[in-house]
């Protein structure tokens, strides 16, 4: 069993649609997409564990020029 996300991101203005294909490419992120409210672009992501998801999110998706705040939020079965 994986563990998803999806992964709200607020952008600098005018680089959403930079952003959302840029991250598209990212391993592990099965979907990105431009959204408007308060955050730029929804990404759903998914990984092997809750470490490997928190890597993903630190050391990938934040690396990403143009993202200036993630909010990450587990998928959970209730």
């Amino acid at each position: 069993m994986v563990v998803q996300a999806y992964i709200l991101i607020q952008t600098e203005v005018g680089k959403a649609a930079d952003v959302a294909h840029e991250i598209a490419d990212v391993k592990g992120v099965t979907l990105a997409e431009d959204v408007t409210g308060p955050y730029d672009v929804i990404v759903r992501a998914e990984a092997r564990n809750v470490d490997e998801l928190g890597k993903l999110v630190v050391a990938k998706v934040q690396a990403i020029s143009g993202i200036t705040r993630t909010l990450t939020c587990p998928v959970v079965h209730i």
